[in-house]
């Protein structure tokens, strides 16, 4: 290997580009450093290293940035603290809870069940998670409040093996791993699932890249919730439990910046590097650690690596030649995993044997001796000191780098395989050697007894493993995980006052659905004691969306405050930053305002104070650019609402294909946890908005745990005043009679929904001035939530059959409606052709199918067919069908309003500029 690819591994390299013109003079400095080390120690020899690296840059002498160090660890041995705890029985317990976690996904293997699980990711990373048990995860009954865990979403059985050792499961829910339904009542999902163990999980973090993302905005919000006086939160810790190849994910690195603005101190990192991915090494040529360290490392982050157990110091202190050293940088990865799938006398020829100095370093070690060299990752005195270090460090995240092998102690079919993810399933040789490895105090005869049944492993309670393992947890303030399933504070929800300017409508003036729903939002945060507890989170568009007015007053949040002189402070409206801001702006990052969002929607759990996330976003750039975040925020139950602005797509016409939503409720459709609305006037907004904080935090729904999801528009309209005995239940349920024909002729009835109403009510008039149709004009609130109960009408049936099938809401509606019914909206077809099984006769819809363009709203909706003209030869050319008109008059329609040329279009104002 060139010298080159040599560097290109190490990443460093501050020497081979230049020569060594007096190496006598070099190594004389070289001695006086080690003497430095020798006679003061390290801490001494870091400031002077620091001093003259300071002093080169005033001297304008050019030193490169180091951004990586060699492949070692990074605390010294002798700025190691000591180990406060007793390592035999903390090592004792964990061998039993290797032990169970393995048994518990062996035996879900069983050939009546085979549900699969993950065997090796916790074997590998156990210590990682004891140390933190042990030590340092404080529970929520901490004085400080307790820290948040993300755990590694394929080690949770290690999870519930600690659970069952405390006490907390049975050996009953240990067999209902990954049964959910079958074994109801003792039942564990696969992964860290909040909503299928509500009481147990916090964070869903298999999704892999949006556990880092949620770990740094939890962190956020933690100091949101300090700056905001809202809650002292000084004394709690983010952990974040994180895989080497996760790290690839873009969301896994997307926002490291974040943490690093934020000097968030309180977030802690733990990559377990055990340099396999899903099917083979994470860098088979490269070196993960050292590619690790150097983005973190510039992005800002405080760095620990934690790459060699105890063993290697004896080692590392004897190599005076450095060539053990340059053998570790040069190794790449695929060869270290190799070595840990070998053996010692592999290890000793091919790794020491490189050089005869290195290979003199263990000649008088055994070839056992060679094979317990441990990596850092699995020595309880180097973890414990990164933790330590980590916590204790401020001004900057830390990340910690800790080497491990995937599968350790599993035996030779299992560790550092590539396959080991996969594996699932122990042989009898497999046991017997897993048993001998952690001593567990099984026979023969036990395990012999039934292959799928090996039992599990639970020490007495007044036995030393559960009395010392048990008062370490009380300790720390009690278990960890636990979920607050609810909050304890009695939030008082806004009363009529808040609501008026929703019910008053734009007078002589028109607004766009935007504009009314900002001009609540204004009202509701004004409430004096529900107001602050609002997190309004606007990526970037706070102009585009009229919330520029918020910015003088609720401000937005800025640890560091507002240290520039604003361009525009002499404005009404000034940009304001502050350390109190109230306003959370991600900047162009709908990703991150998506975790930001389910950080504060589940505070009332995390906390036990309740936040309402109101997150307002181009539409177009919500579920479809974020949608897998909005699983995880379901399954994290975040409470909240979403708001997908400049909907629609033909509203925003200027900005063309990527800006046209068309089909956003249909991919909420596919989130149990979200309630959909496209309401068309501000009082519907309220409405829904005062049912949405009910349900969520009123505290007496059944089903609290979703997210509202309402979609508004930028194009003005005329906002009508709410009229008296308006149909709210039909509003929150999805459909209301908008307007009753009030002339005779053929019956019909036209349904739209948010900023097709107008077209609707257009038609109406067209329909009866110009063609004798009596039409009824139905604004459909929720084509999702009317789809939804007839949905689950049909489902009631099939579990009861017993029972009379109930007539679904969008039916109980219709069923009494005279001629055909007729829908459009500015979304496609598909979003109306939802109810068509629970529409009563005749359904025709239309839609806006296909991509955007450029052009004027009339033209576009012209072009789509789905303005008010073609709703009224839609509703023309059913009549005829039926026999209720003349056969030519949707012909004659057709070529009235030259409905195939885009600029004969006439529904819509002009613009559609964001």
């Amino acid at each position: 290997m060139a010298v080159e690819e040599h560097i290109s591994q190490i990443r460093s390299g501050l020497t081979y580009q230049l020569s060594d013109r007096d190496p006598e003079e070099t190594q004389e400095w070289m001695d006086s450093f080690d003497s430095l080390v020798e006679s003061q120690g390290t801490e001494r020899a870091q400031f002077i290293i620091r001093s003259l690296l300071q002093r080169a840059g005033a001297k304008s002498v050019g030193v490169p940035h180091v951004t990586t160090t060699d492949y070692v660890n990074t605390i010294p041995v002798d700025q190691e603290p000591d180990f406060p705890g007793d390592e035999a029985i903390e090592r004792r317990y964990r061998a039993f809870m290797r032990w169970n976690a393995a048994i518990m996904v062996h035996r879900a293997q069983n050939p009546a069940i085979g549900v699969g699980g993950h065997i090796s990711t916790y074997a590998g990373a156990a210590t990682l998670y004891e140390v933190g048990f042990n030590h340092f995860f404080r529970g929520k009954n901490h004085p400080g409040g307790g820290d948040q865990v993300f755990f590694q979403g394929h080690a949770s059985p290690g999870m519930y093996a600690r659970a069952f050792l405390e006490g907390r499961l049975s050996e009953e829910d240990m067999d209902g791993f990954r049964q959910e339904h079958s074994k109801e009542g003792h039942a564990l999902p696969s992964y860290p699932h909040p909503r299928s163990l509500p009481d147990f999980w916090e964070f869903p973090t298999v999704s892999m890249g949006i556990g880092p993302a949620n770990a740094i905005y939890q962190a956020q919000l933690n100091r949101y919730l300090q700056n905001r006086g809202i809650k002292d939160t000084s004394d709690q810790q983010v952990w974040a439990f994180l895989g080497d190849g996760e790290m690839d994910e873009p969301e896994s690195r997307g926002f490291l910046q974040l943490a690093a603005n934020e000097k968030l101190d309180n977030l802690n990192f733990v990559i377990n590097c055990n340099l396999q991915r899903l099917d083979g090494p994470v860098r088979g040529n490269g070196k993960i650690m050292q590619e690790l360290e150097a983005f973190f490392r510039g992005a800002g982050w405080n760095v620990i690596k934690v790459t060699w157990g105890r063993e290697w110091d004896a080692l590392l202190e004897a190599d005076k030649t450095n060539a053990l050293v340059d053998i570790m940088n040069q190794t790449p990865d695929g060869d270290y995993q190799t070595y840990k799938a070998e053996s010692g006398a592999f290890v000793r020829e091919h790794f020491f044997g490189q050089r005869p100095e290195t290979k003199e370093l263990v000649a008088d070690m055994t070839d056992d001796e060679i094979w317990n060299l441990k990596r850092g990752g699995h020595d309880y005195h180097k973890v414990y000191a990164a933790y330590k270090a980590a916590v204790e460090f401020k001004g900057k995240p830390t990340v910690i780098l800790a080497k491990t092998v995937k599968g350790y102690g599993l035996g030779s079919h299992f560790e550092a395989r590539n396959a080991t993810h996969q594996m699932k399933k122990l042989t009898m040789e497999d046991l017997k050697g897993f048993r001998d490895h952690l001593r567990i105090p099984i026979t023969d005869e036990q395990l012999e007894a039934d292959l799928y049944s090996p039992p599990y492993f639970r020490p007495s309670e007044d036995s030393p493993e559960f009395k010392y393992m048990m008062e370490r947890r009380a300790a720390l303030g009690g278990s960890v995980p636990t979920r607050r399933k609810e909050t304890s504070v009695k939030l008082p929800l806004p009363g009529d006052k808040a609501y008026a300017i929703a019910k008053r409508g734009s007078g002589k003036q028109q607004a766009a659905t935007t504009m009314a729903f900002v001009r609540l939002l204004k009202d509701l945060m004004r409430d004096k004691e529900f107001g602050h507890r609002i997190v309004p989170i606007v990526p970037d568009e706070s102009r585009t969306f009229g919330m520029d007015s918020f910015f003088p007053t609720a401000k937005i949040y800025n640890p560091g405050g507002q240290n520039y002189l604003s361009v525009d402070r002499d404005l009404v409206l000034a940009y304001k930053e502050s350390p109190q801001g109230q306003l959370i702006h991600p900047g162009i990052n709908e990703a991150g305002a998506v975790a930001a969002f389910t950080a504060a929607g589940t505070s009332y759990s995390t906390h036990d104070e309740p936040l309402i996330p109101i997150y307002v976003f181009y539409s177009m750039f919500g579920f479809q650019r974020t949608g897998d975040q909005f699983w995880a925020a379901g399954d994290q139950m975040t409470r909240g609402f979403i708001i997908g602005a400049t909907a629609g797509r033909t509203t925003l016409t200027g900005e063309g294909l990527q800006h046209a939503d068309g089909h956003s409720p249909i991919l909420a459709s596919t989130n149990p946890a979200v309630i959909t609305y496209d309401p068309a006037y501000g009082y519907e907004i309220g409405h829904i908005m005062r049912s949405g904080l009910d349900r969520m935090y009123g505290g007496t729904h059944q089903d609290p745990n979703v997210m509202y999801y309402l979609t508004v528009y930028n194009e003005p309209i005329s906002q009508p005043a709410e009229p008296e005995n308006v149909d709210v239940e039909g509003i929150i349920k999805g459909i209301h009679l908008l307007k009753e024909a009030t002339t005779d002729g053929p019956r019909a009835q036209l349904l739209a929904s948010g900023v097709a109403v107008p077209w609707a009510l257009e038609a109406q008039e067209i329909l009866a001035e110009e063609w004798g149709v009596s039409a009824d004009v139905w604004s459909v609130t929720s084509w999702n939530e009317l789809a939804r109960d007839g949905q689950n009408a049909d489902a009631e049936v099939l579990i009861d059959p017993s029972k009379a099938r109930r007539t679904p809401y969008v039916t109980s509606k219709l069923e009494s409606t005279p001629g055909p019914v007729i829908a459009t909206t500015d979304y496609m077809r598909a979003v109306p052709e939802q109810i068509r099984p629970y529409v009563p006769g005749e359904f025709h819809t239309l839609g806006a199918d296909g991509f955007g363009f450029s052009d004027t709203r009339a033209a576009a909706r012209r072009f789509f067919k789905i303005d008010a003209h073609s709703l009224v030869v839609q509703t023309l050319q059913s009549l005829v069908e039926r026999g209720e008109i003349p056969a030519d008059t949707a012909v004659k329609a057709h070529a009235k309003y030259d409905l195939n040329n885009p600029n004969a279009g006439k529904s819509g104002n002009a613009g559609g500029d964001a």
